[in-house]
């Protein structure tokens, strides 16, 4: 499976470029200060990993239609989030479906424009809010070797490229796709919690020089498969999403997480 290859290689491209403040002084229509959600990858990993600011998580789940994430997918995000985070009044999931944006391929741009103008839930006094877009369309910069199936890009901010999974899983010898689902969703999440070596502090030296903000441990959640490596096939050959490794759930614990 060569395209797979790429999966963790490219799932996060860090849209710095893409963070910056664009909403300062504007609020949702629910009273809630905007600019708080379009912060750099990572700045809020221990706002989402402590209940020290925010109480409780709302997950805003959005997809274009027939490009709906499993509810298996969903079931297994949700279970990630409560082994690592400490959200005593609870994690929501809200599920949404919009229309089709109609284009063929997404630039970072636009899918930064799509979370604007169809975002509704930000943080409030005590509640953390995170957006993930399941997209109908590929990412601009895949292509015939190498694709991206998802990006962490902004504090509380991923796109999950459906399209492109459901062209790579559940035919023989490809992943079932709640199993490629629910590991690029947790990929990226992590990458939002500050894995690795992006806001979350290294307590030791697992941070793969060759492929920054990645676990160097072959068997970890956050590794990034080399080119010449199996790549994601073989991270999710047993049946279950890879699991985050000890020295990364070292990093979140000293950040507040579980």
């Amino acid at each position: 499976m060569k395209k797979g290859i790429a999966l963790l290689t490219l799932a996060i491209a860090l849209l710095v470029s893409c963070s910056q403040e664009d909403s300062t002084n504007q609020t949702s229509a629910e009273g809630n200060l905007i600019s708080n959600n379009q912060k750099a990858t990572g700045s809020s990993a221990n706002d989402l990993l402590s209940d020290a600011a925010f109480k409780s998580m709302v997950i805003e789940v959005v997809y274009v239609k027939g490009f709906e994430p499993s509810a298996s997918s969903i079931s297994n995000f949700v279970a990630f989030l409560n082994a690592r985070t400490y959200k005593p009044g609870g994690i929501t999931v809200l599920k949404r479906e919009i229309a089709s944006p109609g284009k063929e391929s997404y630039t970072n741009q636009d899918i930064v424009d799509i979370e604007d103008a169809n975002r509704i839930k930000y943080n409030t006094s005590d509640q953390i809010a995170v957006w993930a877009f399941f997209a109908d369309a590929k990412s601009v910069s895949s292509t015939d070797t190498a694709v991206v199936l998802g990006t962490a890009y902004r504090n509380t901010s991923f796109v999950i490229y459906e399209k492109t999974i459901q062209g790579l899983s559940d035919s023989p010898f490809e992943p079932n796709r709640s199993l490629l689902e629910s590991t690029v969703i947790t990929h990226e999440f992590g990458h939002i919690l500050g894995l690795t070596n992006l806001g979350t502090a290294l307590q030791s030296n697992h941070e793969d020089p060759e492929h920054t903000k990645h676990c160097n441990v072959s068997s970890c959640l956050m590794y990034w498969s080399a080119e010449s490596g199996s790549g994601i096939a073989n991270m999710v050959s047993g049946g279950s999403a890879p699991q985050l490794d000890a020295q990364c759930i070292a990093d979140l614990r000293a950040n507040g997480g579980k």
